[in-house]
């Protein structure tokens, strides 16, 4: 599925298409260039899934956890400055994962052999200054 914004005031609209593509799944997984858009989509779904706490990108703590009123936990995850997929596994990834709670993660590239057989795959492009092309991927292995 694709999806244009050609402005920040397209991102509900595009995130509310996200959460409709994802059906029952809670994991994403984002690719895209650094300033592509990443968190700031991230954002705009955690903020209709419910939460009040602020969002923002886990660089340094690898993942920030936000809590929802209806749909239970959000983890954010942001793998960018990982050196390794052991540090993944240090931080206990698979109680994150695995835990049945929404997982957004930034960066999966970092941690390939890590994610699990089922989840959205969400590719951003940056067309120009304000518009990006957002493509949606069911995937399931296994």
């Amino acid at each position: 599925m694709q999806i244009s914004t050609k402005s920040l005031n397209d991102l509900d609209n595009a995130a509310k298409q996200v959460l409709s593509f994802a059906e029952e799944e809670r994991i994403f997984v984002f690719y895209g260039e650094m300033g592509a858009g990443k968190t700031t989509l991230i954002s705009k779904l955690c903020y209709l899934l419910g939460t009040e706490d602020h969002t923002s990108s886990p660089t340094f703590s690898i993942v920030n956890e936000y809590e929802t009123k209806a749909n239970g936990k959000i983890y954010h995850f942001d793998f960018y400055r990982i050196k390794n997929q052991g540090e993944a596994f240090d931080l206990g990834y698979e109680d994150y994962f695995y835990s049945g709670e929404y997982c957004m993660i930034e960066w999966p590239e970092k941690i390939p052999d890590l994610l699990p057989d089922s989840y959205i795959a969400i590719e951003i492009k940056t067309t120009d200054e304000n518009s990006r092309e957002i493509t949606l991927s069911k995937n399931r292995q296994g």
